[in-house]
């Protein structure tokens, strides 16, 4: 009877935006379990940017990337474009994803064990620097910069074409390709560092290190709240920014010192596994999208394409990822067998092989991003962005056949 009349107390209400934040979070999170879905959103960006950047409204497409966009705190301001903040600024997301994932492998993944992780770590290192030699061997001197471009594994695109091809396929194939695309992902990264940072300003480099050791401070106090490492985060983007190496580096550092332990009685999962279980959709369905939209928008009118060299730097770029990558993903693979370093896993075969090394070409996200730090010239930009397009396209079409005929090649066996 007590209880009857006792008026029950209310649950406290959420602020209805941070209930729609939890919403979509929820929905994003669901959604990137599958993996192709990924792959389609980012597809979709690259041909809505495109059809854009070709339309009666191209201007208008050109026109909002360079739209200024400031921050300010007190007297201190920032002004930028906006094509600036999606490269350089939301961009440092997505490679702090890379480096979470890279820190997870090196602990506990493929990575924590050498023997297991040689050949598709061979495999990736012949995947990077055959597309590199034909590239160069293709083009003049005065188009070398853009070595690197072909180099890059799309993860995304890549996992999703994989994906799309459904069952039937070896599952180690899918652990092989995984592992291949995060150790290119670190070869990328490393190529970035040393090859397309500036004349580095060291005297800055004492900011960074600033913003590192409060990263790290933070960590030891046992603080765990993402948005409390927000401020040092940013100091250490601002640093290596003005350190004249890529600002977007940041993300790889905080990815590879963030915790692989949990706090005993405080926490259900290791910092490095919630981050990057929290920040993976939004990367997948918020951050890559909205590159590929800035990005992909390139002309494909004649007069870009009349450029001096434009066309031979399309081709370079695209043959080195077409045939590049697989040529190096199988020659790698191959020698290490031959030597007998390692083998090849169980039910994967060369066929299997070939079809990672087919998929491996797919570069798009991270090929466009090195392509944008390669080249000054707006015409051998574009160049380079076409070669990419149409080499992911033929990548994941020749990708998509070879993984058919093994689907039913293995049927029918």
């Amino acid at each position: 009877m007590t209880d009857r009349l006792t008026p029950r107390r209310a649950a406290p209400r959420q602020p209805a935006l941070l209930a729609l934040a939890d919403r979509c979070s929820a929905l994003l999170s669901r959604l990137s379990h599958a993996d192709a879905a990924g792959g389609i959103v980012l597809l979709i960006a690259a041909a809505a940017a495109l059809a854009w950047a070709n339309s009666p409204w191209a201007a208008s497409y050109h026109a909002l990337w360079h739209l200024p966009l400031s921050v300010a705190l007190g007297g201190w301001q920032l002004e930028q474009s906006l094509h600036f903040w999606v490269n350089d600024a939301l961009m440092t997301v997505f490679f702090l994803v890379v480096g979470l994932e890279i820190r997870r492998e090196l602990h506990d993944g493929v990575l924590a064990q050498p023997r297991d992780a040689l050949l598709p770590v061979l495999a990736a290192l012949g995947g990077v620097a055959v597309p590199a030699l034909l590239y160069l061997a293709l083009v003049p001197p005065a188009l070398r910069s853009g070595w690197a471009v072909p180099t890059a594994t799309d993860i995304a695109f890549a996992v999703g074409v994989l994906a799309l091809l459904g069952r039937g396929l070896p599952p180690v194939l899918r652990v092989f390709l995984l592992t291949l695309a995060i150790i290119d992902d670190l070869v990328a990264v490393l190529i970035i560092a040393l090859f397309y940072s500036g004349g580095l300003q060291w005297p800055m480099l004492g900011i960074a290190a600033l913003g590192l050791a409060g990263v790290v401070l933070l960590q030891q106090l046992g603080v765990r709240r993402a948005w409390a490492f927000v401020p040092t985060g940013a100091l250490l983007w601002w640093g290596i920014w003005q350190t004249g190496a890529h600002p977007t580096l940041a993300g790889v550092v905080l990815g590879l010192v963030t915790p692989v332990h949990m706090l005993a009685g405080r926490e259900h999962a290791a910092p490095v596994q919630r981050v990057q279980a929290s920040l993976h959709p939004w990367v997948t369905f918020g951050v890559m999208p909205l590159f590929a939209l800035a990005n992909a928008g390139v002309s494909l009118g004649g007069a870009q394409q009349a450029a001096p060299g434009a066309s031979v730097l399309m081709g370079a770029v695209a043959l080195a990822l077409v045939a590049g990558k697989p040529l190096g993903v199988l020659l790698a693979c191959w020698l290490a067998v031959r030597l007998r370093l390692c083998a090849l896993p169980a039910d994967m075969g060369w066929g299997g092989v070939l079809l990672t090394g087919l998929l491996a070409g797919i570069g798009f996200t991270m090929a466009i991003f090195i392509a944008t730090l390669a080249f000054d010239s707006a015409a051998l930009l574009d160049a380079a962005k076409r070669g990419v397009l149409l080499a992911s396209g033929l990548a994941a079409l020749l990708g998509l056949a070879w993984g058919a005929w093994l689907k039913r090649h293995a049927a029918t066996a």
